[in-house]
């Protein structure tokens, strides 16, 4: 098996425990814990949080450590988290702060995972195959997320909440295995690192003035904080206002892993006709009018709205995600990227757990559907933000031109 194929089973691997995961630890939350909707928003943003405090060192720390190293300690970091609700409640010692403490350590293995991750794909794959790589990671993406919450929702059901998250830790535990038979990066290293604070400014004030790059980390910055906002609400509207099962609530949260693999499947084909900046801007809006579709409806209708307002949420963000994820690994000098990733991770990610945060606070007084309409709303701030930047009126993202010292950077 070559080394791409053994890197993508090995995320794909660990993607399938977490979106089985993804359901049985909000529902752990709300059937043995009887949490609140706060503390809904809290375990939310407690999973994201970890960008707001070390997404822009991130960059730094991955460059300077071993990349496959990187990414075995943060899947047995997950593992041990994760692994140690179940014995927390078998002991009788579960408690809302644990399942926030454990979201929290999950999310801080995250930041250095998926910014190495990112960073290892460019030097497994050729320039030409980028855009296919990424939309053949973003389409497993969406299968693991299209089957796990189903298959999670079922297994729930039969054996409980809390049992169910041994399948993430399990899940962790064979993606590092797999993760060690990669080779190890050979870079070269310098014999004294610049300061971290000096590189974290370069990598920052790159992507800030670039005439795409920033624009693209705003408007990520506006879905991740819708995306947040429906982490927090999305259990509790289901369970406490459709009042739907576990397996159904399986089956609902699918519908956004099933609009991912649409998206993915579909994103090549079309940015190749459209144009990757047009692309952008019509895929902004079709993720607005699913956001604003999502709470809709009562009874089976709600069910059916719930459904296509994330399909259409969901194919719409895996384009703009795709496209823009693509561009600056293309677009970036090599010895920036690590840091360019982390910078737009820092800002669009650390939106996430803001959303969660004010979901949870404005669900309580204004309740669940109230709440996603009002914040799904937000998404619209994508598509406007192109319309308002250099790409607007250019076919493509490579045809921006960049000022004097970003090109000289290039």
């Amino acid at each position: 098996m070559s080394v791409f194929w053994r890197w993508w089973a090995a995320g794909t691997t660990s993607g399938l425990g977490s979106a089985i995961g993804g359901v049985a630890l909000p529902l752990t939350a709300l059937a043995v814990l009887d949490a609140t909707p706060f503390e809904m928003g809290l375990i939310a943003a407690a999973r994201y949080a970890a960008w707001l405090v070390i997404g822009l060192p991130a960059g730094v720390i991955v460059q300077r450590l071993p990349l496959r190293g990187t990414q075995i300690g943060a899947d047995l970091a997950r593992a041990a988290a994760v692994g140690s609700v179940p014995l927390a409640w078998w002991a009788g010692q579960l408690t809302v702060a644990h399942l926030v403490a454990t979201a929290l350590v999950i999310s801080f293995a995250n930041v250095l995972f998926d910014v190495a991750n990112a960073t290892f794909l460019p030097e497994i794959a050729g320039r030409d195959q980028l855009q296919s790589r990424n939309s053949l990671t973003s389409g497993t993406h969406a299968a693991t997320e299209l089957g796990g919450p189903s298959v999670g929702g079922v297994i729930v059901q039969v054996l409980g909440a809390v049992p169910t998250l041994l399948v993430d830790a399990v899940s962790y535990v064979a993606s590092a295995v797999l993760l060690r038979t990669l080779p190890a990066r050979r870079a070269v290293r310098p014999d004294r690192w610049p300061p971290m604070g000096a590189m974290i400014r370069e990598g920052f004030g790159y992507v800030v003035r670039h005439p795409a790059m920033g624009p693209g980390m705003w408007a990520a910055t506006a879905v991740n904080f819708v995306c947040g906002a429906q982490l927090a609400l999305y259990p509790l509207y289901l369970v406490r206002e459709l009042h739907a099962a576990p397996g159904l609530v399986g089956v609902l949260l699918a519908a956004d892993g099933a609009g991912t693999l649409i998206g993915a499947a579909l994103t090549t084909r079309f940015t190749d006709a459209v144009g990757t900046a047009r692309g952008l801007i019509v895929s902004g809006f079709v993720a607005t009018a699913g956001a604003l579709l999502v709470p809709w409806g009562a009874g089976l209708t709600a069910y059916a709205c719930f459904v296509l307002g994330n399909l259409a949420f969901a194919a719409g963000v895996v384009v703009l995600s795709v496209t823009t994820r693509t561009y600056r690994q293309i677009a970036s000098p090599p010895e920036l990227l690590s840091r360019v990733m982390a910078t737009v991770r820092f800002v669009s990610w650390g939106a996430i757990p803001v959303g969660g945060l004010t979901a949870g606070a404005l669900a309580g007084p204004l309740g669940a559907r109230p709440t996603l309409l009002a914040l799904g709303a937000v998404t619209v701030c994508a598509p406007l933000v192109w319309l308002f930047s250099p790409v607007r009126g250019l076919r493509d993202l490579t045809d921006v031109t960049l000022p004097g010292r970003e090109a000289a950077v290039r």
